[in-house]
């Protein structure tokens, strides 16, 4: 006991000495606008990704229709806004009333007070029902027991393949595929097509690109980037293996220009018909099934591969999040219970199409005829990736600290992200892996001294 009462001490202060810096991302860019206001408006800010734009445009004749609630969006991109709203948070300015945040920055926002519980909120809103928000969801944004963050959407991981091309050259895609299969796999259909890859990784430098579906491969390899006693293992034999095997694996049968690929040049290369397969978010498939895509209906979706663990999707959420600070608490609530209610959900389908629901974290969504019939192709699949999700047992030995893609202190936006440039640099042949894993155990010291 005295051991975790100095080790929690010891975080505390390092979030508060770090709040203005260490939430810095590697992100989605994109084009974001602002919009400002006071009086009685709410200020929202938040991150620039399509249904988060969705949101602003329905807003006004909906929300603010039906409750009299103005609302003032400022939209950044995913760097911006994690930093815009980590200080204007962590100083409890008010400047704006909600933000959006992350299953990552709960606990640590939490732990200085910069938000405002939501308990009492969420209990006496019985239309919001609490109950049907996934449970992995609601537990990641509830800290010491208590709530402070409703989900807008949720994701984890899985791979994606194109069935299509597995049946012309026989193959078989297994219902639970270990990552030596995948790469068997990989393997067999690298060149299945003119210019198809056998499958696309994230290379691109970032804690949020490469790392994240990195760090699902080491935690279902036996590795971990700490031990419970903040002991660094980038250079154990687990790690260096999942490391090894990930990025022989891209250089091998990857995408061209992988240690410059994210997120969106894979999402980009499976629609285009690049790629055989992809394992990256479950948020991607919205995308691959949309109405106008070249692969709907081509592509075919199973858990993320694994090793020695049962599962290895990772978990992750952009919610909202209430500024301690804010004046207009009730007013706040309103419009957080709106846009992850229910009632938003069916609005966007009847609206935009079920693909467009910023889904993956209400049971009830899966439920949903509506839904299962424009969504059925990934939706079990999606659900049962976050349902099973564990944050505080993602691998095979004990955690110092929850997180699946990522390590739970506010340090890790900068070590993940410094770590990641060593690892793109093993992608692209400038150093070899042995290389970026002892820089980055050394890395790792640094931040572990902390902690002990």
């Amino acid at each position: 006991m005295p051991h975790q009462q100095r080790r929690r001490g010891i975080r505390v202060r390092a979030v508060a000495g770090t709040a203005t810096m260490a939430f810095l991302a590697a992100g989605c860019a994109g084009a974001g606008g602002t919009s400002f206001g006071g009086g009685d408006a709410l200020n929202v800010l938040m991150v620039n990704n399509p249904q988060m734009l969705q949101l602003q445009k329905l807003t006004a004749d909906h929300f603010t229709k039906e409750t009299g609630i103005k609302v003032n969006f400022t939209v950044l991109p995913e760097n911006d806004v994690r930093d815009k709203i980590s200080q204007d948070f962590s100083n409890q300015a008010g400047q704006y009333d909600v933000g959006t945040i992350s299953n990552f920055e709960v606990p640590f926002f939490a732990k200085n007070d910069w938000l405002h519980a939501l308990d009492d909120y969420a209990e006496q809103d019985t239309a919001f029902d609490q109950q049907d928000i996934l449970k992995p969801l609601r537990d990641s944004l509830t800290a010491e027991g208590t709530l402070y963050a409703e989900p807008f959407y949720g994701e984890s991981s899985f791979l994606m393949y194109r069935k299509d091309v597995f049946e012309a050259q026989g193959l078989t895609m297994p219902e639970h595929p270990t990552w030596q299969q995948v790469a068997d796999l990989a393997a067999r259909t690298d060149g299945a097509e003119r210019g198809m890859k056998g499958i696309c990784l994230r290379g691109l430098p970032g804690w949020g690109e490469v790392i994240a579906p990195l760090t699902t491969v080491v935690n279902t390899m036996g590795g971990t980037w700490f031990t419970e006693d903040w002991q660094p293992r980038l250079t154990s034999p687990e790690f260096k293996e999942a490391t090894h095997f990930y990025v022989d694996l891209v250089r091998k049968h990857g995408e061209r220009g992988a240690s410059q690929s994210g997120y969106a040049e894979c999402l980009n290369n499976m629609t285009q018909g690049k790629t055989a397969m992809w394992y990256d978010a479950t948020a991607g498939a919205g995308s691959l099934e949309a109405s106008g895509s070249p692969v709907k209906g081509k592509i075919g979706y199973v858990p993320a591969p694994v090793e020695k663990t049962k599962s290895s999707g990772w978990l992750y959420t952009w919610a909202w999040g209430i500024q301690k600070a804010s004046r207009k608490a009730d007013d706040a609530w309103k419009f957080v219970s709106w846009a992850s209610g229910k009632e938003y959900e069916q609005l966007v389908g009847e609206t935009s199409g079920w693909a467009n629901v910023p889904a993956g974290k209400r049971a009830s969504t899966y439920a949903d005829p509506a839904y299962r019939e424009e969504a059925g192709a990934f939706a079990d699949v999606t659900e049962q990736a976050i349902s099973g999700a564990d944050p505080l047992n993602p691998g095979t030995q004990p955690r110092p600290t929850a997180g699946i893609q990522f390590v739970g202190i506010p340090e890790f936006t900068d070590l993940g992200t410094k770590v990641a440039h060593e690892i793109s640099a093993a992608i692209a042949g400038r150093q070899s892996v042995d290389q970026a894993l002892s820089t980055s155990q050394k890395l790792a010291e640094q931040v572990a001294k902390e902690y002990r």
